[in-house]
């Protein structure tokens, strides 16, 4: 069983990795002693797939602001017997409710404990857990309070214990160090070859179609410009990185923001599937941007912007 994403996470990258495999350095192969860097690591599915196609990768670091989801990763990596059998109780639990009203009332009970914050890392990655495969569409969003207060998913019987996955993610895990807060810090883990993934919350399209309240810290467009001039950092340093962010320059506005922020790197197009959206009509395919700061590529793609 190959290590993938344990959690469902709004704009994982699973869909789209072929697109980011093909856009990364021509000569990544060959690169030594590798250091691999995910600033905002979210599901997952980047890294996985990289850990377990180059073995050229000795090091992994990844970061996120979300401390929930941050300690959902040590849990798998540290203690995934443990976190099996309790997440084996509250499957069976949620199974023996006679109708959805009893699943529904489980649901509100345990998204009101999962919000006292007052767990040990165990029992809030249980509920972390149960309440992503039991929400509404699997979505992690917050007030500005920091309280998750996504609704009930009305589910008969979602896999809320995956052991398999689970055991093989958290032999994949082994040797990434796992830090929680803001992303700068990620910098000092940096060295020697050292290849950052950047996949930060994306910049709306338009005013009601975003989807970036994972924390309780807005991602503005200031947010967007310091980690442009981040990544001046990580370039001036001499280390490689690949950014992935919406793609508003093909919107009816034909908005410049990310052309004109990253002018001086080169931006790449890649198609995914989008599926959180209120309005059924406005799901679909939409064009995501991939930013980078050098030429070679190991597929090249078409470059017109």
């Amino acid at each position: 069983m190959k290590a993938k994403p344990f959690v469902k996470w709004v704009g994982g990258k699973t869909q789209l990795i072929d697109q980011l495999e093909a856009l990364l350095p021509a000569d990544f192969d060959q690169w030594e002693n590798v250091t691999y860097i995910e600033p905002f690591v979210g599901g997952g599915a980047m890294l996985f797939y990289m850990l377990q196609t180059y073995p050229n990768i000795k090091s992994a670091i990844i970061n996120d602001i979300n401390a929930d989801l941050t300690t959902c990763y040590k849990v798998v990596r540290d203690n995934p017997t443990m976190l099996i059998n309790s997440l084996k109780e509250i499957q069976k639990e949620y199974y023996a409710c006679q109708d959805m009203e009893a699943r529904k009332a489980l649901f509100m009970r345990t998204r009101d404990e999962f919000n006292t914050k007052n767990l040990d890392e165990i029992r809030n990655t249980t509920l972390f857990f149960f309440l992503n495969r039991t929400c509404f569409n699997g979505l992690y969003r917050v007030n500005k309070s920091g309280m998750f207060n996504v609704p009930f998913g009305k589910y008969e019987t979602p896999t809320i214990c995956d052991p398999v996955t689970i055991y093989a993610d958290s032999k994949i895990l082994q040797n990434v160090e796992i830090l929680t807060g803001d992303y700068q810090q990620t910098l000092d883990k940096a060295k020697g070859n050292t290849f950052f993934y950047f996949d930060p919350p994306y910049r709306p399209l338009s005013n009601t179609s975003s989807f970036n309240d994972y924390s309780k810290e807005a991602f503005n467009d200031r947010a967007q410009q310091r980690l442009k001039e981040f990544c001046d950092c990580v370039s001036e340093a001499g280390y490689k990185f690949m950014l992935s962010n919406s793609d508003c320059f093909n919107t009816p506005l034909k908005d410049t923001f990310f052309e004109d922020l990253y002018l001086a790197y080169t931006i790449d197009r890649v198609w995914a599937a989008r599926m959180v959206n209120a309005n059924p009509n406005k799901r679909g395919k939409l064009q995501e941007i991939l930013v980078h700061n050098y030429l070679e590529t190991k597929i090249k793609l078409n470059k017109a912007i």
